[in-house]
């Protein structure tokens, strides 16, 4: 093969017409009732019911054969078509099932198979959209030459509307790129008539905005550059145009080598001389009065919409309240759509628009305002096509913005549009476009919140739900695919972020590729640093959606977008992003209120923000393309890192008075927050547990294992509580691993003692052991005071739960030492405490009393009563004189525990003070309280503590049902509790055999 595709180019065959006429041809009958379009999307309806043409490749086949005019193509020139010179070895197959699925798809008889090809028959000539525009264009130019500029130009521009886009959009292959060529070029060559016939009839200001637009958009087209040089002379703007006749040299020298053709060089003397011959017009050929007409602009809606029931509805029941029942005209309703870019909004709004049809008899306005990009529409532009639209003569057009919008509305009066304005840029934009009359509406949709539009109803598109985004991918991908991979198929829509666009495109990629698998697709996807590169086909992608909002932010809001999109949390507080940004509180706001106008950060709750998924990957590309100095991104973080040490370290402060570990931390150089009580300083540690857990993962991974591990310390009530505990231990982990792999003994060992006490309190005794073992050896490697204290401290209750006592003894003891040697009192305290329990465990009840006391009244010396540790020596202290039968000092002491640790968030002491409790009332012969204080315990510790915590209290709820006669449901706790302790090998096993079979034991 030469490279060439084979396939012909299509014979123009213009539609002959009586010259002058205003009206185009008569279409030719379609006897099935077909249309087909090749001048955007190649699509086929059925009268107005839009059909599935299938994947890409098959719609380059259906292309291809109406491309032919009704001559058949044989399979090798369609093969050559598709594929060039590399064809799949399956090739002629392929063709034949595209074929055979087209056949399917469309009338008996359209498509035929001869001669060992295959061709499109038994349609009229109108039925392709590029046919009708041939013949609009071939009377176009009859009309001219006849001298009727008004129909002459009229035909151009009805040619030119049945233009949606780039030809054969999405459609592969090396003929449809050279189709796509060719009917660009014939485009704007219709184009340029068009606007020649434009100055000659004295349009040149309306011509200049257009000429201005095309010229940047096909800069080395000459005769674009003449047009404009001459409107803009005509407009009274001599100097503009010679300069464009300068940039024209400039750029054919520096691009091509080569000067301006003659015709343009001619021009630009005839300019300097104010030739005669150039002047404006001096009496355009008179127009007929304009006929009222009723446009119908709506673009087609997709065969496959999906969902947003609840929106549609909304939408539809706005746009119904510009009519009441009686079709009179009421208000002017005016709904603004906003959302993210790939949400859909253009989507449901044409969809709403074409349900809503019926309440706007009088047509339908459509416009692309180009909001999101850099070139947005024009206001007067826009009404300037609006008012053709409607039938207003050109001449009668006026030139200002003002009287434009004021013959606007003047031209509704009295009648029932619906104006669909999508892309809108700004309020701004959108104000002068607005009908303003009854009976009319507008849909707009855009990136940005139209706060300041107003009486606009404002509604917010989000994503869609995982049920309605399983639905779109079924429906483009085939519902057997997805059956068979359901759960590939959920991650595949997960990792898009639940946005439709980014869902379309993964499944039309799916769909055009058989021999993929769902599960292949979700493999790509699950890539975080490919995933946006996976997310495009054909000129679909995510990527080039989000570039259009970021290339329009200030310096400032960009700088913004991309700093915050490096943090790894779920959202991000207004004073954390004023710490990453190194801005003052108000400044920051703003920038991420504007960014939330735009749609490109989300409101998360008052005071926090966050990213969608697949928006914070591409801030995330942003910062590593565009944030100069790069170091400038590392300094980010580690300020937002900062920021979560300190104000953690200060809540520290406050539940733990007096500890020297803060004295041991890394040195921070941004402050935190300063909280006025304790309540607020707790609020914002466990509002902020998993941001702040994921700054520790994400600095561990960067390099800053220290500050990660002191972190974590500073955030232990986190792990402590239970409720965030499993988040705590992963956490704990990363920082660990990453510590072991640079050698940093110091930060591994913190990290490690946090795991222990994590483990321990999550009821893994035995995982916490081996940490506190290698915590221990870390931290007297390292030389770290507060490893050495720490983990022998809690591998002391990890032993005294196993019943070890003495080696329990052991390790407190050296706990013990390890605090009074860093004079760390509020340490030595939490170890006498401990060190009453093992006393207690081994029958040494006064001096359990005694180290209890001791540890409770060092804790008393700085707390101020409610500190979280005095709660801890209570509760040791509570035990301690449970056991020594003094039941009402007992009482009050745990039940001041109780509110203490109720108000600190720590659900895990809390549950276990409400067991000691019941342990402490069934002693005294109060076996109904000691029930419910036992199944309190039980409710708050569900899901935390771990097994063995929860069958001691299974055990204490069975001896107290027992007591007030429920036998039966104290056997089923018992049964419970002995299933667990045999499952763990606890001693514990022994006791409550002899409860559940008295008889064998004895």
């Amino acid at each position: 093969m030469d490279g060439v595709p084979r396939v012909p180019e299509q014979r123009r065959t213009g539609t002959s017409g009586a010259t002058g006429s205003a009206e185009p041809p008569e279409p030719q009958e379609t006897p099935v009732g077909l249309r087909f379009s090749v001048l955007g999307p190649v699509r086929a309806w059925r009268g107005d019911e839009l059909l599935a043409t299938g994947s890409p490749q098959q719609r380059a086949l259906l292309a291809a054969l109406l491309l032919r005019d009704g001559r058949t193509a044989t399979a090798a020139e369609l093969i050559d078509a598709l594929w060039g010179d590399d064809p799949p070895s399956q090739a002629l197959a392929a063709v034949r099932t595209y074929a055979s699925r087209l056949r399917k798809i469309l009338d008996p008889g359209v498509l035929v198979s001869e001669s060992g090809g295959y061709a499109i028959r038994s349609v009229g000539g109108d039925a392709l959209d590029l046919a009708a525009a041939e013949a609009l264009r071939a009377d176009a130019e009859k009309a001219r030459g006849a001298g009727d500029l008004r129909t002459a130009r009229e035909l151009c521009s009805r040619a030119l509307a049945l233009w949606d886009g780039e030809p054969l959009a999405g459609v592969p292959g090396p003929y449809a790129e050279t189709q796509r060529a060719r009917l660009e070029e014939w485009r704007l060559g219709v184009l340029e008539s068009r606007l020649d016939m434009d100055l000659e009839q004295g349009c040149h200001a309306e011509a200049v905005s257009e000429l201005t637009a095309l010229t940047a958009a096909h800069p080395l087209r000459e005769r674009l550059r003449e047009l404009l040089m001459l409107a803009l002379y005509r407009s009274g703007r001599q100097a503009e145009a010679l300069a464009v006749y300068a940039d024209t040299r400039r750029l054919l020298a520096d691009e091509l080598g080569v000067d301006p053709r003659a015709g343009l060089a001619d021009l630009q003397q005839r300019i300097l001389q104010a030739d005669p011959g150039l002047a404006e017009p001096s009496a355009p050929a008179t127009e007929p009065a304009a006929t009222p007409l009723r446009p119908a602009q709506l673009p087609a809606t997709v065969p496959d919409f999906t969902g947003r029931a609840s929106f549609v509805t909304e939408l539809s029941d706005v746009l119904s309240s510009a009519s009441s029942p009686d079709g009179e005209g009421q208000v002017m309703a005016v709904s603004a759509v906003a959302g993210i870019g790939g949400v859909g909004k253009t989507t449901l709004a044409v969809h709403v628009a074409h349900a809503a049809r019926p309440s706007f008899p009088d047509g339908q306005l459509y416009v692309d305002l180009q909001g999101a990009g850099s070139r947005a529409a024009e206001p007067e532009t826009v009404l300037g096509s609006f008012l053709r639209a409607l039938g207003t003569a050109d001449s009668a057009i006026p030139d200002s913005l003002d009287d434009r919008a004021a013959l606007y509305r003047s031209t509704l009066d009295g009648r029932r549009i619906l104006v669909l304005l999508d892309n809108a840029r700004d309020a701004a934009q959108v104000r002068p476009l607005l009908p303003g009359t009854e009976g009319c509406a507008a849909l707009i949709t855009g990136r940005v919140r139209m706060v300041d539009l107003v009486g606009a109803h404002l509604v917010d598109l989000d994503v869609m739900s995982p049920e309605e985004a399983l639905q779109l991918f079924t429906k483009i991908v085939g519902a057997e695919r997805v059956a068979s991979e359901r759960e590939a198929a959920l991650d595949v829509v997960a990792a898009c972020g639940f946005l439709p666009l980014a869902i379309r495109i993964a499944a039309s990629r799916l769909a055009a590729r058989r021999t993929w698998t769902v599960s292949v697709l979700a493999a790509k996807l699950a890539d975080e640093r490919r995933r946006l590169d996976e997310l495009q086909a054909g000129d679909l992608a995510v990527k080039a959606t989000f570039e259009l909002g970021y290339g329009q932010l200030e310096p400032a809001q960009a700088r913004a977008f991309r700093l915050l999109g490096l943090a790894d949390g779920p959202d991000i507080s207004l004073a954390a992003a004023a710490a990453a940004l190194d801005l003052p509180p108000e400044t920051t706001e703003d920038l991420l209120e504007s960014l939330v106008d735009t749609s490109l950060v989300e409101s998360a709750a008052p005071g926090r923000y966050r990213y969608h998924d697949l928006v914070r990957l591409y801030a995330r590309a942003c910062a590593e393309r565009d944030e100069l100095p790069p170091e400038e991104r590392e300094a980010a973080m580690s300020r937002l890192l900062d920021f979560y040490l300190a104000t953690a370290a200060g809540v520290y402060a406050i539940e733990r008075p007096g500890e020297r570990v803060l004295d041991h931390f890394a040195a921070t150089d941004h402050p935190g927050l300063v909280f006025a009580d304790r309540d607020r300083a707790l609020e914002w540690l466990f509002n902020e547990s998993n941001c702040l857990l994921a700054c520790a993962q994400q600095a561990a991974a960067a390099g800053l294992q220290r500050k990660a591990a002191d972190l974590l310390m500073a955030a232990v009530d986190l792990g402590e509580s239970g409720a965030n505990s499993l988040q705590f231990a992963h956490a704990a982990t990363t920082v660990s691993v990453a510590a072991e792999a640079v050698g940093d003994q110091w930060a591994e060992a913190r990290a490690r003692t946090m795991l222990t006490h994590v483990h321990s309190v999550c009821g893994r005794f035995s995982e916490a052991e081996t940490e506190g073992h290698r915590a221990l050896e870390l931290g007297k490697a390292a030389g770290d005071p507060v490893a050495c204290g720490q983990a022998p401290n809690q591998r002391g209750i990890i032993a005294l739960y196993e019943g070890r006592h003495s080696d329990a003894e052991a390790h407190l003891e050296q706990a013990l030492e390890a605090f009074r040697e860093d004079a760390n009192q509020p340490g030595a305290a939490s170890a006498l405490c401990n060190l009453s329990r093992v006393h207690l465990a081994t029958g040494r009840l006064e001096s359990a009393v005694t180290l209890a006391r001791r540890g409770v009244e060092i804790y008393e010396v700085d707390a101020t009563g409610q500190a979280l540790r005095l709660a801890n020596g209570k509760y040791a202290l509570g035990l301690a004189l449970t056991s020594l039968g003094k039941t009402a000092e007992a009482q009050s002491t745990l039940t001041a525990a109780l509110e203490i640790f109720r108000g600190s968030r720590q659900h895990l002491w809390h549950g276990m003070t409400l067991f000691r409790l019941a342990e402490l009332h069934l002693a005294d012969r109060r076996p109904a309280v000691a029930a419910a204080h036992a199944e309190q315990a039980l409710a708050i510790l569900s899901g935390i503590g771990g097994d063995w915590r929860r069958a001691n209290v299974l055990t204490v709820l069975g001896r107290s049902l027992a007591a007030i006669g429920h036998t039966d449901r104290a056997r089923v706790c018992w049964t419970e509790s002995l299933t667990i302790f045999e499952a763990l090998n606890s001693p514990e096993a022994d006791d409550v055999r002899a409860l559940l079979y008295p008889a064998a034991v004895a």
